[in-house]
């Protein structure tokens, strides 16, 4: 078993101020893999001071010294990526082969991408007599989730370095074993003592210390809308920058001209990666009505056809929820949609055949599912699809909008330019067209009440800049 108790602070690891070990568990097979500690206040504000003093000086770099860093990042993050994807499927239970495709790829991209950005990107400009200059926000507090440990991490760490930041990391607890081989990437890369820092903990303790703190300029947050809220309750007295990414019930609306076998493939795929755990997921389907009947056959047939099991197999496409409490949400929401007369089609609150120990549960469908639903207003974060019946494109538009989310979209036709005026319509900060990959170089983020501010390329870049204008930079001839 792993020890991973102590935290990265001021370019060294050092023990916690206060020990309170936490047992790390496999959710595959209900095991210890790993002990971390759980920090508290004052290993916040060891951090903070470290990072606040590095900041004096990693601010004023140059542009070439922080791409020379990044560079040098990148590099030990590749002879790493095996690493990086063993661990992150023995934590939180992906798949292997996602981990290997997506999970460990998504952190190298990220900082990929911000190289590119930066080589060409535009710090200062004149506008008349007046100078623009986007400098570093500060010190940033950044806290991250589970579910895409080095996603989420590293689409925060990127920009927050390619800017000038430093920083303080808190990922989940639940599986911060990733971000600890993150931090030791870091450290042989040479980045300089105080620029990043990692105190692991909960949300309660390490979590609201870095989001209160009056040293911190800015908070970056992933994770639920009601952890948002906490971050965002305690941020405001210290007027700091808070950007969140948050919760989503993302709807797929197949129009009536598309091609519905394949519709209904992708978003069964897209609904099911990763265990359903992304917050982006299409996890509405939305079919006009008279088609239910041809979707939800296709649905279940797909559904039943998933290999559920040990996240280290070459067959395996499901792997376990991530830990205990979401294995027990999840089957909650499953009893909800049956109590409200949902129709279960597929799947259903028992453990997959010949599984008789870890988070699994089986891929679930439910048809003829009504908006109303609680399985079709609140983020279930697990392996759960729900089909929706819609009368014409004006209802499948209203459905869509009808929640009190904004973070995804999912449209898929047969006419391009039908495709791209129903995407326009969708209220969420982004919208696929015909199964469209994320692009890293564009931005993600949501609308309503998932969240605010943006991350992935220029725009995410930007959240951790301040724009000031100098008056007066040029004069001007009379």
């Amino acid at each position: 078993m792993k020890d991973c108790r102590q935290f990265y602070i001021g370019g060294k690891w050092i023990n916690p101020s206060v020990v309170r070990d936490f047992l790390v568990i496999n959710p595959a097979n209900e095991t210890p893999i790993a002990t971390i500690s759980l920090g508290g206040k004052a290993d916040v504000d060891k951090a903070v001071a470290a990072a606040r003093k590095a900041f004096e000086s990693y601010s004023e770099t140059t542009l070439e010294q922080r791409l020379d860093l990044l560079q040098s990042i990148i590099e030990i993050y590749k002879s790493k990526m095996e690493e990086m994807a063993q661990t992150i499927s023995e934590e939180m239970g992906a798949p292997v082969s996602l981990s290997r495709a997506a999970q460990a790829p998504a952190g190298l991209a990220h900082f990929s991408e911000v190289v590119k950005l930066l080589k060409n990107f535009q710090f200062e400009k004149l506008n008349g007599s007046t100078l623009l200059r986007k400098e570093p926000i500060g010190v940033c507090g950044l806290i991250t989730p589970w579910n895409w440990p080095m996603n989420q991490i590293a689409c925060k760490v990127a920009p927050a370095l390619a800017a000038g930041c430093t920083m303080v990391l808190k990922p989940s607890e639940l599986a911060p074993l990733s971000a600890y081989l993150f931090a030791q990437i870091l450290h042989e890369a040479g980045l300089p003592p105080g620029v990043f820092n990692l105190v692991n903990g909960d949300g309660l303790n390490v979590g609201s210390a870095i989001s209160s703190h009056p040293d911190l300029d800015m908070v970056s947050f992933t994770g639920s809308s009601r952890g948002g809220i906490a971050v965002a309750s305690a941020a405001a007295p210290t007027v700091k920058r808070v950007t969140q990414e948050l919760g989503g019930k993302s709807a797929h609306i197949i129009l009536d001209d598309a091609d519905l076998p394949n519709a209904v493939r992708d978003g069964v795929q897209a609904c099911f990666r990763n265990t359903g755990q992304s917050c982006n997921a299409p996890t509405r389907m939305l079919v006009p009505r008279s088609w239910m009947p041809e979707a939800a056959a296709a649905a279940k047939q797909l559904a039943e056809s998933i290999t559920v099991g040990d996240p280290f197999a070459d067959t395996t496409n499901l792997g376990p929820l991530a830990n205990k409490s979401q294995h027990e949400k999840v089957q909650r929401y499953i009893g909800k949609g049956i109590e409200e007369g949902a129709e279960l089609i597929a799947g259903g609150p028992e453990l997959p055949n010949g599984i008789q120990k870890g988070y699994f549960v089986k891929p679930t469908v439910f048809s003829d599912v009504r908006n109303d639903m609680t399985i079709a207003r609140e983020e279930i974060f697990g392996p759960v699809l729900c089909i929706i019946p819609y009368e014409d494109e004006e209802d499948a538009i209203r459905i869509a909008n009808e929640t009190p989310f904004g973070l995804s979209g999912y449209v898929s036709s047969g006419n391009m330019e039908r495709a791209r005026r129903v995407a326009k319509r969708i209220r969420s900060g982004n919208v696929h067209i015909n199964g469209a990959r994320l692009d890293f170089g564009g931005c993600f983020g949501g609308f309503k009440q998932s969240g605010n501010g943006r991350e992935w390329g220029e725009a995410g870049l930007l959240e951790f800049l301040e724009l000031k204008a100098v008056f007066g930079y040029e004069q001007l001839k009379k």
